[in-house]
């Protein structure tokens, strides 16, 4: 399982377009213990091209704040769980809280408003 978590001027990202990295936390699937941790840094933002590059990372799961509609299906699409609405945190906490099921999230899916237009346009 390899869990992101996006990530902002190093600390946690309230909404996913606006990540600059994203911390890509291997977990044992039997242990469901964390193995590693490392920072990426994503291409450009563009409409679908996070969802396709965490594809390509090996990407299981999204926990995230705040996240556009189309970017929500696009994952969901690609086989990409997504857990929304979380308000903050270290990206290995919050791992540690999804794999012990005390992660608290809203399920909300953008928290963005005027910055990314995702109730009008959809995620930029």
């Amino acid at each position: 399982m390899r869990v992101a978590v996006p990530v902002l001027g190093g600390s946690f990202c309230a909404h996913f377009g606006g990540a600059d990295k994203f911390a890509l936390v291997d977990v044992d699937d039997h242990s469901r213990k964390m193995t590693s941790t490392r920072m990426e840094s994503p291409p450009p933002h563009e409409h679908g091209v996070f969802p396709m590059w965490l594809r390509s990372q090996g990407v299981t799961t999204v926990l995230a704040g705040g996240m556009g509609p189309r970017a929500v299906q696009i994952l969901q699409r690609l086989g990409i769980e997504t857990v929304l609405g979380i308000d903050g945190g270290e990206p290995e906490q919050l791992v540690r809280a999804f794999l012990d099921g005390t992660l608290v999230a809203s399920g909300e899916g953008c928290g963005g408003g005027e910055l990314y237009h995702c109730h009008d346009h959809g995620e930029p």
